[in-house]
């Protein structure tokens, strides 16, 4: 994309500026004052402008309000205003053009004006790998880094962190390792900005054992630090650690912010700890996150989960601004307690606060179809996301709605629905549709099913357990007898079940020959 002007489209931005400076509140009346002294028709009507009229440092400070403000036409007249003062190969002013065409989402237009440029200092190096990873270019980012790397360029703890932020979305764990052995030889695995980022990427991938090492090697842990590992702890399912952590980090004065908070709710939330879920409600309250949208969604869920569905709507009810993120928990909430009708007069009324649904609110809605046995409601949702001009519909979806079919019974238009759409099947469908095969004694299409769960899922003995179940529902107790002897004869294995409990301020999981004492 070019961003070049001639002579006349600098013209007409240099004026312009002088219209809109005073709308970004920049105090700078006098740049405004030389800029339109400055500016002369001469020679067939172009413009001149007396480089000692306009103050360089007005211009930069002005470039950055346009990239504070998001303010993509006022910026691009300074860009021009900056060629025709002849700063077009002035390694500050790249810099600040750099940062504001990647705030403002034009990549193509950052990286013209960085390959232009004949120095770049590591300020550019870094604010392009930034803007490219901020804007979910992850894979330039990661190139960029790599042409970096190879040119010698000495980089700094804020040109690992970019990086490895574009690591954690890509989930690249190669080149993770990688870039945490390059920190390692510039002594800076143990800087708070490196290592949190690395720690986020070990957790995102499910190293969680690496990202102990890590943070226990973070010198100086900073708010931020706490709350990736907190995130990272839950998202890998050690909700007993992160909370044993988080009342270790209270007793050490660890600062409180939102995420940490959000993180350690959804701890409670998993476990239905409905003690220290209002423990934590009381002290969100004692510091002023209440009014947080994201603390409050996840309130919702604790509330919710431990079967308090009106304290969780008092929460929702009592939120004067709702984001959609607070509105799917509320309507989750709804379908988790079977309240199906509450649940869609929600959907409606958020579609009336001009909130749009995104990805989770249309499988909140279609998970409460399939459990409510609404197939025609089902129908209408699915419709309304495939004509969605914003939310891609994905396999999720796909897989709820062939769950709404089939526990409805209609088993063969569901498996249409899998042939025809563009995913390939995954474990889930197929399981969920010799679920339902189960219930009407389809025995057919429950082979058929049971044939791709094997294929998918070899070791997974549930699968032979359930086409037995299917045959035994159907009266064929021969085939029946010969799917579990199949399954013991194939080393397939179910897995084994367990339930837990809290009495006592302990909580224990109890397992088929297992128990085991979680925390205090």
């Amino acid at each position: 994309m070019g961003i070049w002007f001639n002579r006349h489209a600098i013209s007409q931005c240099a004026r312009s500026l002088i219209a809109v400076c005073s709308e970004l509140h920049f105090g700078a009346r006098s740049f405004c004052n030389n800029l339109n002294n400055g500016i002369a028709l001469k020679d067939k009507k172009l413009v001149r402008s007396g480089r000692n009229l306009i103050d360089m440092f007005s211009l930069h400070v002005l470039l950055q309000q346009c990239a504070r403000r998001r303010c993509l036409l006022i910026g691009k007249g300074c860009h021009a205003l900056a060629i025709h003062l002849g700063l077009a190969a002035d390694t500050i002013t790249c810099n600040i053009l750099i940062n504001l065409y990647t705030k403002c989402g034009m990549n193509d237009c950052a990286h013209h004006v960085f390959d232009a440029m004949p120095f770049k200092s590591i300020v550019s190096w870094n604010t392009m790998i930034a803007g490219y990873t901020c804007n979910g270019d992850d894979l330039q980012a990661l190139k960029l880094f790599s042409k970096m790397h190879q040119e010698g360029t000495q980089m700094s703890e804020f040109t690992l962190s970019s990086t490895l932020s574009a690591c954690a979305a890509k989930f690249a764990t190669i080149e993770c390792k990688q870039l945490h052995t390059i920190a390692m030889k510039l002594a800076l695995d143990s800087n708070s900005f490196v290592g949190t980022a690395v720690l986020d990427v070990y957790a995102k991938c499910n190293m969680i054992n690496d990202a102990c090492l890590v943070f226990e090697k973070i010198s100086e842990k900073t708010a931020v630090t706490w709350s990736t590992f907190f995130a990272g702890l839950v998202q890998n399912g050690l909700h007993e650690d992160a909370l044993r952590l988080f009342q270790s980090s209270q007793r050490e004065g660890v600062q409180l912010t939102e995420f940490t908070l959000s993180a350690i709710l959804s701890t409670c939330a998993s476990l239905a700890l409905m003690t220290e879920g209002m423990q934590l409600h009381a002290v969100i309250f004692k510091y002023g996150f209440h009014g947080n949208l994201f603390v409050a969604s996840s309130l919702v869920d604790v509330y919710a989960r431990c079967g308090q569905i009106e304290e969780a709507y008092l929460i929702f009810a009592d939120m004067k601004h709702k984001n959609v993120v607070l509105w799917n928990a509320m309507i989750n909430s709804f379908t988790r307690h079977g309240n199906f009708w509450e649940a869609m007069i929600l959907f409606e009324k958020m579609q009336q606060a001009k909130i749009s649904p995104n990805e989770v609110t249309y499988l909140s809605t279609l998970s409460m179809c399939a459990h409510a046995g609404l197939v025609e409601e089902g129908r209408c949702y699915f419709s309304l996301l495939i004509s969605d001009q914003i939310v891609e519909p994905n396999v999720l979806h796909y897989s709820c709605m062939v769950d709404v079919l089939g526990r409805s019974g209609k088993t063969d238009e569901a498996l249409e629905l899998i042939q025809l759409m563009p995913f390939e099947p995954t474990a889930s469908m197929w399981g969920s549709l010799l679920g339902s095969c189960r219930k009407y004694r389809n025995v057919g299409l429950a082979r058929l099913a049971a044939e791709e769960l094997f294929k998918l899922e070899p070791e997974n003995g549930g699968n032979h357990a359930l086409l037995s179940d299917v045959y035994a529902a159907s009266g064929s107790w021969e085939d029946a007898v010969l799917a579990r002897k199949y399954m013991n004869d194939s080393g397939a294995k179910k897995d084994m079940g367990s339930s837990w409990i809290n009495t006592k301020g302990k909580a224990h999981i109890f397992g088929r020959e297992q128990k085991e004492e979680l925390f205090v």
